[in-house]
């Protein structure tokens, strides 16, 4: 599916008709491309498809618990999240932000309020992909951030949102050992607890995808009660 990026490509999810033809007019007639859903079990899926730069999400859907659908895009997706909801106490707030949304608007919200936060939201996403070098080469390894691609042993290597700025991170700090502390804030957008298992599940996709996949693990290395290391040398 081609489309045009305009000023950004946005995923709104929201039930309400009205409401959601009204933002979808206004922030298209800022410059947005906008795609509407009003069903969450669709998301995932148009999140891989559309590769937007942004998400906005409804919490009060009716196939779907919205916190749960946070958390779920979350590991696929590594543009912001905005939510958007009439749930405005601040305990619902912390949950929004604790399931990976990068920000929380409360319903009714002012129309150039809303796109002030999509702003800021953007120039903060694309601030840090300027700060970054675009491409890492580490022997047979290639890993491309304009193009989000991966190959390895000159075959593609085919990785969710997620995954991909997982194996960024870790290559960007080769050599380093990354905390599951600072992981989970850097791609979840929530403090690990502890227990929490979703980072643990993204290594072990990727590794497998990676050909890393055994149990003494050479490339992407767990540095027990620490972290994780990618290991630069082991690609050649």
């Amino acid at each position: 599916m081609k489309i045009n990026r305009a000023k950004g490509r946005l995923l709104l999810v929201e039930d309400d008709r009205a409401l959601a033809k009204l933002i979808q007019l206004y922030l298209t007639e800022q410059g947005y491309f906008v795609h509407w859903e009003s069903h969450g079990g669709r998301v995932p899926m148009l999140v891989q498809e559309l590769q937007p730069d942004l998400l906005l999400l409804d919490l009060l859907l009716p196939d779907v618990d919205g916190f749960a659908l946070c958390g779920q895009v979350a590991q696929l997706f590594d543009g912001p999240i905005i939510i958007l909801s009439a749930l405005g106490n601040s305990r619902d707030q912390i949950q929004g932000l604790k399931f990976g949304a990068s920000d929380y608007v409360v319903k009714p919200v002012d129309p150039e309020l809303l796109m002030a936060r999509i702003e800021s939201q953007l120039r903060r996403d694309r601030l840090k992909t300027k700060r970054s070098h675009s491409r890492l080469v580490f022997g047979q390894l290639i890993i491309d951030a304009d193009t989000r691609s991966v190959t390895l042993e000159n075959r593609p290597v085919k990785l969710t949102s997620g995954e991909f700025a997982l194996l960024w991170a870790l290559a960007s700090d080769a050599g380093k050992v990354l905390s599951r502390d600072y992981l989970y804030q850097a791609l979840l957008g929530f403090p690990y607890d502890g227990s929490d298992r979703k980072l643990d599940q993204r290594v072990s996709r990727l590794r497998r995808k990676l050909g890393d996949e055994s149990e003494m693990p050479t490339r992407i290395k767990t540095i027990w009660g620490h972290g994780y290391l990618f290991a630069p040398n082991s690609w050649q």
